[in-house]
C-alpha cells in the first residue's frame, strides 16, 4: 500500500524533503509502527523522530493518535505542536 507522507516546520528541515510516496511493509499498521519504520529509514529520519512524542499526525487531513491504524490511508502529514499568537 503506497501512501503520500508530508513533512511539516522542523520535521521537514531535518528529513530533508517536504513529502514522499513510501510503501510500509505489512507489519506497518498504525502511526507509530510508521514512526518506528521511518525511523529505521536513516539518521535524518532518527533525528526528526527522536522526540516522536511531541510530532502531530494527521491521516487524509484529520488528526489522529499514535494507536490510528493507516490501513487505506491515502496521505499521513507530521508536523510538530504549533504555537498561536
Amino acid at each position: 500500500m503506497a501512501v503520500r507522507i508530508l513533512y511539516f516546520a522542523w520535521v521537514r528541515e531535518r528529513i530533508g524533503k517536504t513529502e514522499e510516496v513510501v510503501e510500509p511493509p505489512a507489519g506497518v499498521t498504525t502511526i507509530a509502527d510508521l514512526v518506528d519504520w521511518l525511523k529505521a529509514r536513516g539518521e535524518e529520519y532518527a533525528y526528526a523522530f527522536e522526540n516522536e512524542i511531541v510530532i502531530r499526525a494527521a491521516m487524509d487531513q484529520i488528526h489522529v493518535q499514535r494507536d490510528a491504524v493507516i490501513t487505506g490511508a491515502r496521505e499521513i502529514a507530521f508536523f510538530p505542536p504549533m504555537t498561536g499568537g
